[in-house]
């Protein structure tokens, strides 16, 4: 599975639901369990190292101004619901955190638990199991922390949306 084919399969699946993330999930997780072992396995890996490269300060300050603050656990189902919007989206807000302000999608699904799970379901379908994961998740956020005083100045088209 190389990463063209991963953001093919998310768009599919994007496109397909409609954008509602009930069915987003029905669809991912019809489509991996009909992947061969190998796809399904790199399938998880791929979204393993995008969650990973998700985790930073920058995002994590744009789920903030969004949802009125973000813990550890919101924040995971926030990248979730990012990559299950499809590469475009994930590249421009980790490019400009800020430009999410441009995206049509409700609070609910910025935040939906279950997109993550059902990439998990699955890959459990696929190959009978759960596999263990391969990629290491940093123990940090990469990037400059923000102060939380200061989060909703950093992000001004987001504010004016949300706050």
């Amino acid at each position: 599975m190389d990463e063209i084919k991963f953001w093919e399969i998310v768009q599919r699946a994007h496109e397909q639901s409609s954008g509602d993330m009930d069915h987003k999930c029905e669809v991912i997780k019809t489509i991996i369990s009909k992947l061969s072992r190998d796809d399904a396995i790199g399938f998880a890996r791929l979204f393993d190292l995008m969650m990973a490269r998700a985790y930073d300060w920058r995002l994590w300050g744009a789920a903030y101004v969004i949802h009125g603050g973000c813990g550890d656990d919101s924040f995971s189902d926030f990248c979730s619901a990012l990559i299950s919007r499809g590469r475009r989206a994930f590249e421009s807000a980790l490019a400009d955190p800020d430009s999410l302000a441009e995206e049509d999608f409700d609070e609910d699904s910025w935040f939906y638990e279950g997109f993550q799970y059902a990439v998990t379901d699955g890959v459990a379908a696929a190959v009978g199991s759960v596999p263990k994961r391969e990629v290491s998740f940093p123990s940090e956020p990469s990037g400059e922390e923000w102060a939380e005083d200061d989060v909703y100045d950093l992000y001004p088209l987001l504010s004016k949306k949300f706050a």
